[in-house]
């Protein structure tokens, strides 16, 4: 009989990723799937923030918020080289929320989560500080700048993977589960890898359900039990356009409508805009940005800048869906972003499903699942709290430090260029010097594919962060789509097709002890 995993986790976003990590962790054998990429659902398509969300205050989520405020710092702190600093400005809008109601909310903002490193929030006067510049003359005289983070969101997720494995774990990418079912004293999963075909089997003590848009699915037609707990499908949008001003602020508008829409800057030369609200009903792989969204997007901008966005100036729209507990809410905008499990252990074999959560809390979210299963789970080698402490992959070095990391790449690899070296930095941190590993001169960097892509870089993807298409490289592990020509990235996808079965990937790099 093969291994017996004390946890199986069905789904690679960033609560399923978080989950393996901190589980196997604490001693526990862990097995991941994941029926397409890592972070390909969800996890991917966010507004890119580490935030308390502001707005969650009108709907009286103190505990979500006082949560997420904390675990701002904490995942900064772990994960620096993905994850800095972000000022936000808040113009006030004559007709909207009133300005002591915004000074209010800040005030709870900067205090309700023991904000200890992020700078507090101060009124600006938009007439003469400079980030009043891009907004439309004459229209706001006050605003408020405040702090939250921005984040890789999709490599937040690779990150906590290449953890796991790191530490043990089995990280099976286009790999479905197609059956659940208890069978004695141990879970039977049925697996499917969605390339070959090939069907195949795993045992375990206990499972977990993270599987976001298609955890109703998961639950009734392959687990075989009925849902209590409901999901609502929220769709989210964001288009992203060249860069809208110069400064490094964000901002965040306020809509008529209640809801408010962020302008971030994105990648160096992009404007990130998000997000809307809107129940969705389908296929969650099939949602895209409609013309409505997009239209939507560019009117709330254009109600506060001078320059006017359009829907032709879009460089890229995306959409995810948001896998919201259903507690009833009237409106989209007004589901609780909290999270919900749905425990269900007939017969002593624990099932636990994840409803609803956002990317900020992913780790208090793991900790609560690991208490839930305390029980049936024998793995105790760390305390709970752990990866509150211990830097994910290439986060081993100080909040202000990636510049310098840059600098030392280009000192011991004179031949980098500085945007090759920080994207380096910025994108595996310590690590970066793993991807140059075998790198003495620029002909050893490889085939470069277009911008700074290169042989080197993409091989390191493939090796080490379970990518295995070009998609995967360019959308998540990167954002090099959007500087990638189509042909550069059909290049890309045909060296991968040509050779992937001559790239190494190791048993402990798939995650496993044997």
């Amino acid at each position: 009989m093969g291994q017996v995993f004390d946890l199986a986790i069905i789904g690679g976003g960033i609560n399923g990723c978080g989950i393996a990590r901190d589980a196997v962790g604490r001693g526990n054998s862990v097995f991941l799937c994941e029926m397409n990429d890592l972070a390909s659902g969800t996890s991917s398509w966010s507004s890119k923030l580490i935030h308390g969300g502001l707005r969650y205050l009108e709907y009286y989520e103190f505990r979500l918020v006082r949560e997420a405020l904390i675990e701002r710092e904490v995942l900064w702190q772990i994960v620096p080289h993905i994850i800095r600093p972000l000022r936000f400005v808040l113009p006030h809008h004559a007709g909207l929320r009133p300005s002591w109601l915004l000074r209010l909310g800040l005030f709870m903002y900067d205090h309700l989560g023991g904000r200890r490193l992020l700078p507090a929030t101060r009124t600006v006067d938009l007439t003469r500080d400079p980030v009043g510049q891009p907004l439309a003359p004459g229209r706001f005289t006050k605003g408020f700048e405040y702090s939250d983070c921005f984040v890789d969101d999709a490599r937040l997720v690779v990150l906590n993977a290449r953890d796991a494995a790191d530490r043990g774990a089995v990280i099976r990418t286009r790999t479905r589960a197609v059956e659940a079912k208890r069978d004695g004293d141990c879970w039977q999963v049925l697996l499917e890898d969605t390339v070959t075909g090939a069907r195949s089997s795993i045992q375990a003590r206990a499972l977990v359900n993270a599987g976001g848009p298609w955890v109703e699915d998961v639950l009734n037609r392959r687990a075989g039990v009925n849902a209590k707990a409901k999901v609502r499908l929220v769709q989210g949008s964001h288009i992203v356009v060249p860069k809208l001003y110069d400064h490094d602020r964000a901002y965040t508008f306020q809509n008529a409508d209640g809801r408010i829409v962020f302008v971030i800057p994105f990648q160096n030369d992009f404007s990130l805009i998000g997000t809307t609200d809107r129940d969705y009903d389908g296929d969650p792989s099939k949602v895209k940005a409609s013309a409505e969204e997009i239209t939507y997007l560019c009117q709330s901008v254009n109600d506060y800048l001078a320059k006017a966005v359009k829907p032709e100036d879009v460089v890229w729209a995306y959409a995810g869906v948001r896998p919201l507990y259903d507690d009833g809410a009237s409106e989209a905008k007004a589901a609780t972003r909290d999270y919900v499990f749905e425990f269900d252990a007939p017969g002593g074999l624990p099932l636990l499903s994840i409803f609803g959560g956002k990317i900020t809390t992913y780790r208090r979210l793991s900790e609560e699942a690991l208490e839930r299963l305390e029980q049936y789970l024998p793995g105790k080698a760390k305390p709970a709290g752990w990866t509150g402490t211990a830097p994910l992959p290439g986060g081993d070095l100080d909040v202000s430090a990636v510049p310098a990391l840059a600098d030392e790449l280009i000192r011991d690899n004179p031949f980098l260029s500085r945007a090759l070296a920080l994207r380096l930095a910025h994108a595996y941190g310590t690590r970066a010097i793993k991807v140059l590993d075998k790198v003495s001169s620029a002909a050893d960097l490889g085939q470069l594919f277009g911008d700074t892509l290169t042989e080197c870089e993409v091989r390191y993807l493939m090796t080490h962060e379970f990518a295995r298409t070009a998609e995967d490289i360019v959308w998540r592990r990167s954002k090099l789509g959007l500087r990638l020509s189509a042909d550069e990235v059909k290049t890309l996808d045909e060296w991968i097709i040509t050779h992937r079965s001559g790239i190494d990937v190791p048993l402990r790099e798939a995650g496993g002890r044997g």
